[in-house]
């Protein structure tokens, strides 16, 4: 039985709102509005089982974490512990972050672009790397609370810079990746681990903020390149069934449609000024969902989207696989399938592809269409709808991750997934969030269907 964790960055605090590094600086407390959210996401979760609580004893963090455990049902002790403190900055505490990015202007560069070798020297001598530190305390907190709850749910409240380091460390994300993903205040991320420690963990959704009211996380300044909404297509008959489908050209159904118009709603008010698609019917009818939805009254478009087919963006193709469900699978070709779900990289499909292949011709779609739309006076924003393997495959290497890590991020039917180009196409992208599927079903866990790709 898998081991779930729900981890909750802090609610804002008085040194967010001023624009202030706070590091391990315990001044900070939560503004009006941090106490609010956090009430918000104690609502939120107040239905879920919670066996085990888990903070930061900076009061940023145990206040929200507090705030939250006075509405859930029958809560487990709350437990404060240093393993959950912040990033240590302690030459940059109390100041702003514009001053910082002036007077130590080189140090802020290298903190920026690369974290994993980013130093500070102290008063003693003494070279302090704050990013990896904070990865290592990240990966020693693992150790030490997983053994203690084996299939239960764990919930974190703690801070930006240590639940990036939880998560990453978590599903094999290097330190060299640390900006590379969003903690929002409040927001609530889900990993569910398979095991242990070094056991398999999949990242079911990353900083959904849809709870507080704000749908999409908002975009980092200065912001140069383009945000693209990557959505995976509705549900079919063939993912109801746990059925694989690959290439066949499997329409939505009923269910699938729906999806479509509530992704639809999710998004009604944000601009898009491009869209691209698989050619297979079942992104390319999601996508059109998405666009015949929205109203030319409110001026969401200041123009018709045309909405652009690329075929490198179409399903793995799993050959003899496709039509048969799992058990047919397993008796046809003994052993492949779970050799699959354990070194998916390792798989030839029967007279289909591989996910090396699947890997380079979807990299390639993503790499161009990212510099397509990347040269404008302003950022522009596009969808891109696609297939769960197409979608995780783009993600994972977003994230730095490679073709053995597939399996450590989730697409549900429906799901939206949120990357920012900050810098621009040459620079690093940032996720800032995945998996998004609060529009479809109301609540923070992905229940969509578990079908077959």
């Amino acid at each position: 039985m898998a081991t779930r964790v729900i981890i909750v960055r802090h609610g804002q605090s008085s040194y967010n709102a001023q624009k202030l590094i706070q590091g391990r600086c315990d001044e900070s407390i939560l503004t009006e509005k941090g106490i609010a959210d956090a009430q918000i996401v104690g609502k939120t979760l107040s239905n879920l089982k919670i066996d085990a609580f888990y903070c930061s004893p900076l009061q940023r963090a145990s206040k929200t974490a507090e705030i939250i455990h006075s509405y859930l049902n029958n809560p487990p002790t709350l437990q404060p512990t240093a393993q959950l403190m912040e990033i240590d900055l302690p030459l940059w505490e109390k100041l702003a972050k514009r001053e910082v990015a002036e007077k130590f202007a080189r140090d802020y560069r290298n903190w920026k672009d690369y974290p994993h070798e980013f130093k500070m020297v102290l008063e003693t001598g003494v070279d302090h790397y704050p990013v990896l530190s904070l990865y290592v305390q990240a990966q020693q907190f693992w150790q030490e609370v997983l053994p203690k709850h084996q299939g239960h749910t764990i919930l974190i409240v703690a801070h930006n810079g240590i639940n990036r380091c939880l998560i990453m460390s978590a599903i094999g994300i290097t330190p060299e990746r640390y900006h590379s993903i969003q903690q929002s205040n409040c927001c609530i991320n889900v990993l569910n681990f398979t095991g242990g420690w070094g056991d398999p963990v999949q990242l079911e959704s990353l900083n959904q903020t849809s709870h507080l009211g704000i749908a999409l996380p908002s975009t980092r300044n200065p912001h140069q390149g383009p945000r693209l909404l990557l959505v995976r297509h509705g549900e079919t008959q063939w993912n109801r069934e746990s059925r694989f489908q690959g290439i066949r050209d499997i329409p939505l159904n009923d269910n699938g449609r729906a999806q479509g118009r509530k992704t639809a709603e999710f998004l009604k008010d944000v601009n898009i000024d491009f869209a691209v698609t698989s050619p297979m019917l079942r992104p390319k009818e999601t996508a059109e969902i998405i666009l015949q939805d929205r109203d030319p009254a409110k001026r969401v478009l200041p123009h018709r989207v045309r909405l652009e087919f690329e075929p490198r963006l179409q399903e793995i193709c799993h050959g003899l696989w496709e039509g048969k469900l799992e058990s047919e699978i397993e008796a046809q070709f003994p052993g492949l399938l779970h050799q699959w779900k354990e070194a998916p990289e390792t798989v030839q499909m029967p007279e289909g592809e591989n996910l090396q292949q699947v890997w380079d011709r979807a990299i390639a779609a993503w790499h161009d269409l990212v510099k397509s739309h990347a040269n404008s006076d302003s950022p522009k924003t596009g969808i891109v709808v696609a297939h769960d393997a197409i979608n995780k495959v783009i993600l994972c290497y977003l994230l730095g991750l490679k073709p053995e890590n597939f399996w450590s991020i989730k697409q549900g039917n429906g799901a939206v997934s949120i990357i920012d180009y900050p810098q621009g196409a040459e620079g690093k992208p940032v996720l800032q969030a995945i998996n998004i599927t609060t529009h479809l079903s109301g609540g923070i866990l992905d229940k969509t269907a578990a079908g077959a790709l």
